[in-house]
């Protein structure tokens, strides 16, 4: 498996894990249960490694699709661009989530003020992941394009009967 495999393989996991995370740290939150709390702070932190192989094989991908036909080189850019600023936020995001565990291991008065910061960054690194991931299906997925005509742009029985 090259570089290239292994980026649409693993670029799933950072999205999905993060919001399976983050739902489960959210209800943990919301019933008061400290081992939940913890599933979901630790589900954070796997997907913030996880995410580091995903974005250091996106360079791979791109040099396997940047010469194909009916490739925009603006979209790989702009995915590219936001990526980087996403991988910061899911490292800051593990960051928060291994702090957060730190606080309730030593029963740190701070926990459930760092677990909410943690839930609400979180739900933004969600979407800008979210982002990324839907920039990134528009390389090759050209019916995700806006500019690409659906069936609800074509009326069907719509003509002139002058």
């Amino acid at each position: 498996m090259d570089g290239a495999h292994l980026h649409l393989v693993l670029n799933h996991f950072p999205i999905i894990g993060t919001l399976v995370g983050l739902g489960v740290l959210a209800y943990g939150l919301f019933i008061n249960n400290l081992p939940v709390k913890k599933t979901g702070l630790g589900v954070l932190i796997f997907m913030a490694i996880l995410a580091l192989p995903a974005y250091f094989t996106g360079e791979e991908a791109e040099e396997a699709v940047e010469h194909l036909p009916g490739i925009s080189d603006a979209v790989i850019h702009e995915h590219e661009e936001l990526a980087e600023k996403a991988i910061l936020m899911m490292a800051f995001l593990g960051g928060l989530s291994l702090l957060s565990l730190y606080a309730f291991w030593k029963k740190k008065s701070i926990a459930k003020t760092a677990t909410l910061i943690t839930l609400i960054f979180g739900l933004l690194t969600f979407g800008v992941f979210a982002k990324v991931g839907n920039l990134g299906g528009k390389i090759r997925h050209t019916e995700l394009s806006v500019d690409t005509p659906t069936h609800d742009a074509i009326r069907v029985g719509d003509h002139d009967d002058d």
